[in-house]
């Protein structure tokens, strides 16, 4: 039987590579982890979002969506529409420093924090290209393939866990109004960026 080890390195290593470029999804992870509210339900959500698209990619869901341009057009537009909603908050925050301590604003409910963590998740097309289509793909250059899921999986959980606990260390730094308004103005640039792309193609 063929050793699942090297399937399970490379899934690791693509997968980090993938999640790791800053984007919607890991933004809101970040700014959780720096509030430290509902960290761990984020992160679980997140983690258990990519092992489950990751799997549906394997297991073939990734060709049916692609010869689907409808269906990927509506999720292009759906999601370029809720990023700029989000950019548009972001901005808000920005450009108003007495809401962006964490002192300033009232705490974020689980219930929403679980509804936003869904959203920028499912609601990103990029997340469906990431993980259904070019790690499903990828996956089925290997033998091992379900090895290569689960370090593919692995990664997601290791890069969310380490965004969402560490992001308290950076509190002394984002204990100031001014760099909590630098952090919503890459925020919105981000996901302005991010839209901007989905909707240009």
């Amino acid at each position: 039987m063929p050793d699942p080890l090297p399937s399970a390195v490379a899934g690791f290593s693509v997968s980090l590579a993938l999640i790791v470029a800053i984007g919607a999804q890991n933004a809101f992870v970040l700014r959780q982890g720096l509030r430290r509210e509902h960290v761990l339900p984020v992160v679980v959500v997140c983690a258990a979002s990519d092992a489950l698209l990751i799997t549906a990619g394997i297991t073939g869901l990734g060709t049916a969506v692609a010869d689907r341009p409808g269906l990927l057009s509506a999720i292009r537009w759906a999601g370029a529409a809720f990023l700029l909603g989000y950019a548009v908050l972001a901005a808000r925050r920005a450009l108003r420093p007495g809401t962006l301590t964490p002192t300033d604003r009232p705490p974020t409910t689980l219930r929403a924090a679980l509804l936003a963590c869904l959203a920028f998740t499912y609601l990103n097309p990029h997340v469906y290209l990431d993980t259904v289509l070019l790690l499903g793909g990828v996956a089925q250059q290997y033998e091992q393939r379900w090895a290569f899921g689960v370090g593919a999986a692995a990664a997601s959980a290791v890069w969310f866990t380490a965004l969402g606990v560490g992001a308290h260390r950076l509190a002394p730094l984002l204990a100031r109004t001014a760099a909590w308004r630098v952090l919503d103005g890459a925020v919105a640039v981000v996901m302005t960026g991010t839209a901007a792309a989905l909707l240009l193609g």
